[in-house]
């Protein structure tokens, strides 16, 4: 298979399946930061790449991942947001990771809208969910913004597997209600 020619569009923001341009940034993103708690934890430049590797396979196999995404001011790019789901995953997720320094301007919301949109469009998923840290306050906000609520607990396949997360999500009639006003 090969990576589909995808770009969505938001009013700031572009998002597209990641390409080798965008490690540098990915791997510095991976490096180091608070939110990485979240996520796994840092990784040297080895282990993001593997990432980067994973989620671009995704796409070539699965025909989604993680998008890259940019700021359209500046071309920058600022973290990876889309449709996920590996192996002994809880569900069909949309999940997202923004740098650090553009925290807190509501591009994680932006980004999730267009990428949930685009998965329940495209992918004919019956549901999204969110995968979320009980710590995690902000991605919990994310979570809220794009019309998700608390479904339960639950747990990440190996290797993240010793700690509960909370699993937010809704399903597509409850997306179109909500993008129809009702």
């Amino acid at each position: 298979m090969t990576i589909p020619d995808i770009e969505l569009e938001t009013p700031r923001l572009l998002l597209r399946p990641p390409q080798l341009q965008d490690f540098d940034a990915w791997a510095q993103f991976m490096a180091s930061g608070d939110y990485l708690r979240y996520i796994g934890g840092p990784q040297p430049r080895p282990v993001a790449w593997r990432g980067m590797m994973s989620v671009i396979g995704s796409w070539a196999a699965l025909g989604y991942g993680f998008f890259s995404v940019f700021e359209k001011s500046s071309g920058r790019w600022i973290g990876r947001v889309g449709p996920w789901q590996p192996e002994g995953w809880p569900g069909t997720e949309v999940g997202w990771s923004i740098v650090q320094d553009a925290g807190g301007q509501g591009y994680a919301a932006e980004a999730a809208h267009a990428a949930v949109d685009w998965a329940f469009e495209h992918l004919g998923w019956d549901e999204v969910i969110h995968t979320i840290d009980a710590g995690n306050l902000a991605s919990k906000g994310v979570a809220a913004k794009v019309g998700a609520a608390y479904l339960r607990q639950d747990r990440l396949p190996e290797p993240f597997h010793e700690n509960e997360v909370e699993v937010w999500g809704q399903t597509r009639e409850q997306w179109r209600a909500r993008r129809n006003g009702a």
